[in-house]
């Protein structure tokens, strides 16, 4: 596989540089081939690792190394001795039980998944890793032993390019309804005592179908979508909010600018979404005001257990998370309300006054070129922090509060709230309104930074002459998935893998399109080519003011380009936005393609996106409405800078690089660029970049497939 470098890693925040060699012209995805059988073999191992999650090993071979294997007789095998003595104290005093829910936002929880991760991340070779991965599927709590795992074949070098199921197949009772998953049960009972056929698809509803609490769930269809929740999990299983970067190196990847990148363009894709159903501007939590929008999940743990809901105008100051119980030190999270303030005041104090106070009692100047990496470590709260214990975690005691779940009688007896997971949270309102008040904190350091001077945006001699873009329209089409994992299986059918169900959504999704950019250059060059698409009229029609509406639009595309002397056209499809991903291959149909590579009946070929992860490309545009809705799309083009990370060093011969490497992103431009800062509208329209209006249309699928439709430009 050919080198490659890309954007970073969320919503495509950095830019992506031309990549050599040959792809598909359409797709835009680089394909690449598996044919060494040792790789093949490690595959095949992994995913299996991911089936029937809730079920012991039913390999024969797993079933041997799970039983015989001793993380203890071969602690030589670790090369950090004091995880596996740390590891084996837990498990000598007992792990949580297999069969309790597991939250990465519970401190106990978390301890234990964080040992259990660097116990796999520090296995000297790979053999060990997978026995050691094996030994724990099987004795350790399947949902600790699931996030352990993805993290750490993402952040081991020699398993970071495997491919990683959608984590909506191995967990499926974290993202199809309740309902769905009785049904499947049902299925099961009947399959086992009336021999009826042995595979079922179930049609499945969003939230708002049997209770909708407010008129926001209408936008469970974008909210609860399978992609949009699986992209929010699998970003904190590649950057999670408590690993050390000097550690494993996080370092080199600008990771609190990411931060607020991440979040800034969450909001800004659900605010589209919101006007193409006529709702207006986020609402931003007030923590001293009841939460207007409730929320009600409709999703049950595979204990049994529901998830939490939340009433409308839920009281924050009321509640203190403990439901009438004594007020004591029983649980930290009863002090939420109170620690949610003072954190959130401490960050605003230090934004304004610009220096942060350290844990020995220095100061560190935040108006640096570092100093907003450096505030987003703060807001996150990650290990990068200057000063944990003064900033603490404002992120994890606000979910908590948020959230609405009872509080425990012990941490090993939960009933987390969908915001206490990474699967579930991007599906409660109450999540974007919160992250809203999080991009504000970030908002308010920028403007105390200039306004991007003539100079700074302007490229000489260049010129963006016309955007052309294609007819924009978008649609609901029917999408599968497999949720075999959610029902108990029998051994013979564990070993005949005779036995599947499959849920089937409708999902938003939108026909493919081109856009062309035509320039004038005065000199060859190379540049940096950034597309952004965002709102021209708010809920009312009133035009938006670009000083205002400039953190409301989405980066679809940023890329390198060797612009030639005189003109050229750069054009650009929507299947080659690299960081818009299309939609993941499901666990039995990849298992069944190793299974045909190893045998030499097939040829595994995937898209490179199969081992890492992107926004869904189906996602892309907001929904629109049926007579078609106004946006704009805004292109700018600047002078290439190579960030300094990357100066004097050789890429890695693979097609993603490993996080922590650097080569991640492409220029050394702020994410966001030039949305980031407020905006002189003096100097901001530089003949180097340019607006352009597009209608997005929604319609049926039947219409999208029609023979009119097809002949439509």
């Amino acid at each position: 596989m050919k080198v490659l470098v890309v954007v970073f890693l969320c919503l495509g925040a950095a830019c992506l540089a031309t990549p050599p060699g040959t792809k598909d012209h359409w797709t835009g995805i680089r394909k690449y081939k598996i044919s060494d059988k040792t790789m093949l073999e490690r595959q095949k191992n992994i995913l299996r690792l991911f089936k029937n999650i809730n079920q012991i090993c039913s390999c024969k071979d797993e079933l041997q190394i799970a039983s015989t294997y001793s993380i203890e007789q071969h602690s030589a095998d670790y090369t950090n001795s004091q995880v596996v003595k740390q590891f084996l104290i837990y498990h000598k005093q007992g792990l949580l039980p297999k069969d309790s829910i597991f939250s990465v936002f519970n401190d106990v929880h978390l301890r234990e998944a964080v040992t259990l991760f660097k116990l796999l991340y520090y296995a000297k070779d790979y053999d060990t890793f997978y026995k050691t991965a094996v030994w724990a599927r099987n004795h350790v709590n399947a949902g600790m032993f699931v996030y352990a795992l993805s993290v750490a074949l993402v952040h081991r070098a020699d398993t970071y390019s495997m491919v990683v199921p959608p984590i909506y197949e191995v967990l499926p009772m974290a993202f199809f309804n309740t309902e769905v998953i009785q049904e499947a049960d049902v299925f099961k009972q009947k399959l086992t005592y009336t021999g009826e056929g042995r595979k079922h698809v179930i049609v499945s509803n969003y939230s708002g179908y049997y209770l909708n609490l407010h008129p926001e769930q209408s936008l469970s269809y974008y909210t609860e979508d399978i992609g949009l929740n699986s992209f929010y999990y699998y970003c904190n299983v590649y950057y999670p909010f408590w690993m050390d970067g000097e550690e494993f190196k996080l370092k080199n990847d600008r990771r609190g600018e990411q931060y607020y990148y991440l979040y800034q363009q969450l909001l800004a894709r659900y605010y589209l979404e919101r006007l193409s159903n006529g709702f207006g501007e986020i609402g931003t939590i007030d923590w001293d005001e009841p939460v207007r929008t409730g929320y009600y999940p409709s999703l049950t743990y595979p204990n049994g257990l529901e998830f939490p809901s939340r009433p409308n105008f839920a009281k924050l100051s009321e509640y203190f998370y403990n439901y009438g119980q004594s007020w004591s030190f029983k649980s930290k999270y009863g002090y939420s309300h109170r620690l949610v303030k003072d954190y959130e005041r401490r960050i605003r104090d230090v934004i304004d006054w610009g220096y942060i106070p350290t844990k020995d009692g220095k100061q560190i100047d935040i108006y640096t070129p570092d100093g907003f990496d450096v505030l987003g470590n703060i807001v996150e709260g990650n290990p990068d922090s200057p000063n944990t214990r003064y900033f603490g975690a404002l992120q994890i005691f606000a979910r908590h509060l948020l959230g609405y779940a009872p509080q425990p009688l012990n941490s090993y007896k939960v009933a987390p709230s969908v915001l206490e997971h990474f699967e579930t949270a991007s599906r409660d309102p109450a999540f974007y309104q919160f992250y809203k008040r999080i991009v504000l904190l970030f908002q308010q350091y920028k403007t105390h930074l200039p306004p991007y001077s003539y100079n700074e945006l302007f490229f000489p001699g260049v010129k963006v002459e016309k955007i052309d873009v294609d007819r924009l329209v978008t649609y609901f089409d029917y999408f599968d998935s497999d949720i075999t994992n959610s029902i108990y299986l029998t051994q013979e059918e564990l070993d005949k893998e005779n036995v599947q169900v499959k849920v089937r959504q409708q999902r938003l999704n939108h026909k493919p399109f081109s856009y062309r950019i035509n320039v004038n250059a005065e000199t060859a060059q190379e540049a940096v080519v950034r597309v952004y698409l965002g709102p021209k009229y708010d809920e009312y029609g009133r035009k938006i003011d670009i000083k205002e509406n400039r953190i409301n639009f989405i980066e679809m595309d940023c890329f390198n380009w060797q612009l030639k002397a005189g003109k050229n056209v750069i054009e650009r499809n929507s299947m080659q936005l690299y960081w818009f991903v299309p939609d993941r291959t499901s666990i039995k149909d990849i298992y069944k393609k190793v299974l045909g590579a190893l045998t030499d009946e097939e040829e595994l070929q995937l898209d490179a996106s199969e081992a890492f992860y992107g926004f869904p490309n189906r996602l892309l545009l907001p929904k629109g409405k049926r007579d078609g809705q106004v946006f704009q799309i805004y292109v700018i083009i600047n002078e290439y800078k190579m960030p300094s990370i990357q100066q004097g060093k050789q890429h890695v011969d693979f097609y993603y690089h490993k996080v922590g490497t650097g080569f991640n992103f492409v220029d050394n431009y702020a994410f966001g660029y030039p949305f980031d800062r407020i905006i002189d509208e003096y100097n901001f329209y530089v003949p180097n970049s340019a607006f352009k209006d597009v209608v997005i249309y929604h319609k049926t699928l039947e219409e999208v497939n029609s023979p009119q439709a097809q002949n439509e430009p």
